[in-house]
């Protein structure tokens, strides 16, 4: 199997941290979400990952060569951003005649069993995961008959479906699947300007190719900072390892605190996490992501998201700070 990973948005609802990183590198529960994904993977028999950058491609191929040294990677760039379907479109020269492919983008967080992948698929020539939503007109959904997908309604009025395509996709013939993509950019079948999948399936399904839509269990956001914070939550209550001790300290489970980070005379939790390398005392931190290389002294922080290198003093807050400030509310000359 290839897996695509299309990493080249501009992550806008996640600023300021994705003004100076990858939205893919931005941390939750002790991990960037794209280790997240790639660790979910993990039991998948995956023969190359393609990464469809933008500009800050570099960063990416750095981080993933630092973590993840022993897998096979490719890295492309979209140097357009003219939407999904023609960021996954960017693979096509690695896509043979018999590979199947895996497409995940890293908007959202998935809880599910991909080793079932080629089970489900056994009568269908591709999986479009979805998860069943109440606020259905916020997504695209799938209109199903006889558990196979018939059409497909973006952000619809009416309630044709409440099954919403979470951002997982799988086709168990790749190189159809690009011939596909490559049919609908020619066409120019534009949503607002982009390209977007769902009119590629359409093309398929009017083709007769059936599609099924497997249920996840879980759909997790990690594309703003309310959304993540959730995510953060979720990830933390189901992590093991996260009953921490720390001397002079109060640790409420559950938190990630990297053995790096130095944290004294404070009380942590819950659902609190800390990188690597990071400074932290007399604080009060409770439903915060305090990212790498951070030094926080006498802070209350409640629902806060701290980027990279942050020096921050002073009292009780709400924080949403992007990497490298210097911030002091102690009052003091």
């Amino acid at each position: 199997m290839k897996v695509i990973l299309p990493v080249a948005g501009k992550g806008t609802r996640l600023r300021p941290h994705t003004f100076t990183k990858p939205k893919s590198l931005v941390r939750v529960a002790g991990k960037t979400v794209l280790q997240h994904v790639i660790d979910g993977l993990a039991k998948v028999d995956v023969e190359e990952y393609i990464i469809i950058t933008d500009k800050n491609g570099n960063i990416i191929k750095q981080f993933v060569d630092e973590h993840y040294p022993n897998i096979k990677v490719t890295y492309v760039t979209q140097t357009e951003l003219l939407g999904p379907a023609h960021a996954v479109s960017l693979a096509s020269p690695r896509i043979q005649d018999g590979d199947d492919v895996l497409v995940v983008f890293n908007d959202t967080l998935f809880v599910t069993d991909l080793t079932r992948i080629h089970i489900l698929c056994r009568d269908l020539d591709g999986l479009i995961y979805s998860k069943e939503v109440e606020d259905y007109k916020r997504f695209g959904v799938n209109v199903m008959k006889d558990g196979v997908i018939v059409d497909m309604v973006e952000k619809p009025d009416q309630p044709v479906s409440k099954l919403a395509q979470v951002g997982l996709y799988y086709l168990k013939n790749g190189r159809q699947f690009m011939d596909y993509i490559n049919k609908a950019i020619q066409s120019d079948l534009r949503t607002k300007g982009e390209f977007y999948l769902p009119e590629v399936f359409k093309l398929m399904i009017k083709d007769g190719l059936k599609l099924g839509a497997p249920e996840i269990e879980e759909w997790l956001d990690c594309g703003k900072p309310e959304t993540l914070l959730e995510t953060n939550r979720y990830l933390l209550e189901r992590a093991t390892g996260n009953h921490i001790f720390i001397e002079g300290c109060v640790i409420i489970p559950p938190v990630s605190i990297h053995p790096s980070a130095e944290v004294k005379h404070s009380v942590i939790g819950p659902y609190v996490s800390i990188a690597e390398n990071c400074k932290i005392n007399e604080s009060i931190i409770r439903n915060s992501v305090i990212n790498p290389n951070s030094i926080l002294h006498n802070v209350m922080l409640d629902e806060s998201l701290i980027g990279d290198a942050v020096e921050l003093a002073g009292q009780s807050q709400r924080m949403n700070i992007g990497d490298n400030s210097v911030i002091d509310l102690s009052g003091r000359n």
